[in-house]
């Protein structure tokens, strides 16, 4: 029987890539880590010696601590977290459970250098629609939960990518970009080796709505619509992103738990 404060593998994989996931700590020791150097999406590595100082700053949240196998580094490490008043499991078989599920893990080695306060930071074209929003999603609910995004001219993308230690995606002649018929959002769900079925089918839709490709996907047009209104709405780029941030949140739960499901008028009846 799982403890109670372990949450199972199962468990988590549904939480994964939703609005209120927990926040993910992994606390693998470096040689372990090196044996097999990915992290479960959103996860972030800090060592379990020092994990009461990250209590300030994860106040609030609900947390899972990762270890290779589940046992003592990351129980005693939640085991503190609680005694600095934060709402911290440990994740039962750790890092082995989830592997050996064959959920997706982020390789360490594609995530982009981050910031001094720990996240990743994005640059792309102001003004974004679909791949530009999608992008930002699929980062924040997958890879950084922190992430930060720099919405500039096309122009002063590379420029401020330099200046700002930014990585730049979604313009030409970058590593994170369109490649071939596919969008960057395709990109990023292979480099982030995130190509679930759930995922694939959203990329697909993606990739339809943003090269005016609609026969690709029925949905593709509905979400270039969407997209198209969203960016007469807001103003503000980073506006517009937490209103996409929802958009594709509720896309990405019809893919993942709805795709299967109709509507109609009238509703159907029984009975004689």
């Amino acid at each position: 029987m799982t403890s109670p404060t372990q949450i199972t593998v199962s468990q988590l994989s549904r939480l994964v890539g939703l609005p209120d996931a927990p926040v993910l700590v992994d606390v693998c020791i470096d040689e372990d880590f090196a044996d097999d150097p990915r992290l479960l999406p959103t996860a972030f590595r800090h060592p379990y010696q020092d994990i009461a100082a990250l209590a300030p700053k994860l106040a609030g949240e609900r947390v899972v601590v990762i270890c290779q196998k589940g046992r003592k580094l990351s129980q005693g490490a939640a085991a503190v977290l609680r005694n600095c008043g934060i709402a911290a499991e440990s994740l039962e078989g750790g890092v082995f459970g989830w592997r050996d599920a064959e959920l997706p893990m982020v390789p360490a080695s594609a995530l982009p250098v981050r910031d001094p306060e720990g996240r990743t930071v994005w640059v792309t074209r102001h003004r974004p629609k679909i791949d530009r929003i999608a992008c930002p999603w699929l980062i924040r609910r997958f890879v950084d939960r922190n992430a930060q995004f720099l919405f500039v001219e096309p122009s002063e993308v590379q420029t401020v990518a330099e200046k700002f230690n930014a990585t730049p995606f979604d313009v030409e002649d970058v590593f994170w970009s369109h490649r071939g018929d596919q969008c960057t959002f395709d990109t990023m769900i292979r480099e982030f080796a995130l190509e679930t079925e759930p995922m694939k089918h959203l990329a697909t839709i993606i990739r339809g709505a943003d090269t005016n490709r609609h026969d690709l996907a029925p949905e593709s047009a509905g979400l270039m619509a969407a997209s198209l209104g969203l960016s007469r709405m807001y103003r503000d780029d980073l506006a517009q992103l937490d209103a996409g941030m929802a958009l594709y949140d509720a896309f990405y739960r019809w893919v993942r738990d709805a795709s299967n499901e109709g509507h109609d008028w009238p509703a159907a009846t029984t009975g004689a």
